[in-house]
């Protein structure tokens, strides 16, 4: 069981005056790729190459339509105006230039998006993005504002935990416009290919014990099942009929990533994934260091499950206090699943799809003969 204290009290070092982030949202109703491709990542490297920027990330999500969520930390005061004014004239030309032709103004998507509507948002905070029709409002394609970016402490483990988050999300989000850039993202089965072997690769450095890993696929494949109730969002006897399909491929591929992993001899793996190995290796070590100096927080107790945004929300007067956790092997899942998820989100992976590789995954771990049959 995790170690419980008094909620931990939490104040930003002595003299540090960290810029605040910038947070833009681009609403953009196609496959973000050629946004984040032509557009975000020319951006991003030339902000780094003026020492502009000290940090960035970004995200996609639905609410108010599908739109990218862009977080840019410029490197200090003096910078704060000019990467603004960069970040705007690069989002308007490229909306200019490029701009998404899809309306999200009926049919299946809109009727999904006002489904996680009334998931996500079942209380007051509703009011803030709904219409006289009781249902979600939709801001303007090819367009952008600036928004408020609310770190989630609850969530990444208080302040401590949310700077390793944002650090985490950088390396992170230069993989995924990395991979855009050199992969077939936009073939579904090169996207679900890659998903999967990020998802082994990554769940690999954090819990490297076959049983407890195994364990921990089946509860994230179950987390979403129970998110979206109701909905067939999640499937169950669909996941179970093409599971035989793909059993013996993505059993002997988990099965070297985990021998790689396992040995520390990376140089097995390609390069794409070993640098990941690497980072996912540096990132638990971290965690396990802020997690022994008592650095990490969590709710002492559990609330209703959210979709990682970023949002601004109301404050729930009834919400759990943080509280430091001290035990390793209980903050190691906690924290691996949104950092697991923001990378497939990254990636443009659906829940659906996310929730399926965590199926058959979880599968291929407890039913080994499938890797052994097929290497």
């Amino acid at each position: 069981m995790p170690e419980l204290t008094e909620p931990a009290a939490f104040r930003p070092a002595p003299g540090e005056t960290a810029s605040p982030w910038l947070a833009l949202h681009v609403f953009y109703a196609a496959n973000p790729q050629p946004l984040l491709v032509n557009c975000v990542r020319p951006l991003v490297d030339r902000l780094t190459e003026d020492g502009l920027l000290s940090g960035y990330f970004f995200i996609n999500y639905w609410l108010e339509g599908p739109h990218v969520r862009l977080r840019l930390r410029p490197s200090g005061p003096d910078a704060e105006a000019e990467v603004r004014r960069r970040a705007e004239d690069a989002i308007t030309a490229f909306l200019t230039t490029r701009p998404a032709l899809y309306e999200v103004d009926s049919g299946f998507l809109k009727d999904f998006y006002n489904s996680l509507f009334d998931i996500e948002f079942p209380g007051e905070d509703r009011d803030a993005y709904m219409g006289a029709d009781g249902r979600m409002n939709l801001r303007p394609n090819n367009s952008f504002s600036h928004e408020v970016y609310a770190p989630e402490y609850a969530k990444y483990g208080g302040p401590a935990g949310v700077d390793l988050a944002e650090w985490h999300f950088r390396h992170s989000s230069d993989l995924v416009l990395e991979a855009y850039r050199s992969m077939n993202l936009h073939l579904r089965t090169v996207l679900l290919g890659t998903s999967a072997q990020l998802m082994m690769v990554m769940a690999s450095c954090f819990l490297p014990e076959e049983e407890r890993l195994a364990d921990y696929l089946d509860s994230y494949y179950a987390f979403w099942h129970r998110l979206f109730p109701g909905t067939g969002f999640i499937g169950s006897t669909e996941y179970e009929k093409t599971y035989e399909r793909m059993a013996p491929s993505l059993g002997a591929r988990f099965a070297r990533l985990r021998q790689a992993v396992a040995s520390g001899d990376l140089s097995r793996l390609p390069a794409f994934l070993r640098r990941w190995a690497e980072h996912c290796l540096e990132l638990r070590e971290r965690v396990a260091e802020l997690t022994e100096r008592g650095e990490l927080a969590f709710p002492a107790w559990e609330g209703p499950a959210r979709e990682d945004s970023g949002q601004q929300r109301t404050e729930d007067a009834d919400a759990a206090p943080l509280v430091t956790v001290t035990h390793l092997p209980a903050v190691l899942p906690r924290l691996l699943s949104p950092y697991m998820h923001m990378t497939n989100n990254r990636l443009h992976v659906t829940i659906r799809d996310e929730a399926y590789l965590a199926f058959v995954l979880g599968r291929v771990l407890r039913e080994p003969a499938a890797g052994r049959n097929a290497s």
